[in-house]
C-alpha cells in the first residue's frame, strides 16, 4: 500500500478537524454498538480437569476449531438430543 503525500495528510486531518465523528442518540454509536455485540459475546470462565483440557485441545486442532467451538457443538447436540 503507498504512503500518503503530504497533501493527502493534510485533506484528511482537515476533514478529521473539521468534522469529527459524533456519537449517535440511544446507544446507536460506533462503541456503543461495539460494547453491545462484545456482551453478547461475553462467556463464563470454567476450570475443566487436566484429561478434559487435552482432549478438547486436541479435537479442536484435528477438526481446526477453537476449544469453545467443540464445546458449544456438544452443548448444542445434546440440547437437540433433549428435545
Amino acid at each position: 500500500m503507498p504512503d500518503l503525500t503530504n497533501e493527502e495528510y493534510a485533506a484528511l486531518a482537515e476533514k478529521y478537524t473539521k468534522t469529527p465523528p459524533t456519537p449517535g442518540p440511544n446507544g446507536t454509536g460506533f462503541f456503543a454498538q461495539r460494547n453491545a455485540a462484545f456482551s453478547t459475546q461475553s462467556a463464563l470462565s470454567i476450570t475443566v480437569d487436566s484429561i478434559t483440557a487435552h482432549y478438547l485441545t486436541a479435537k479442536a486442532h484435528a477438526d481446526h476449531k477453537t476449544p469453545a467451538d467443540i464445546i458449544g457443538e456438544m452443548v448444542r447436540e445434546r440440547i437437540a438430543a433433549a428435545q
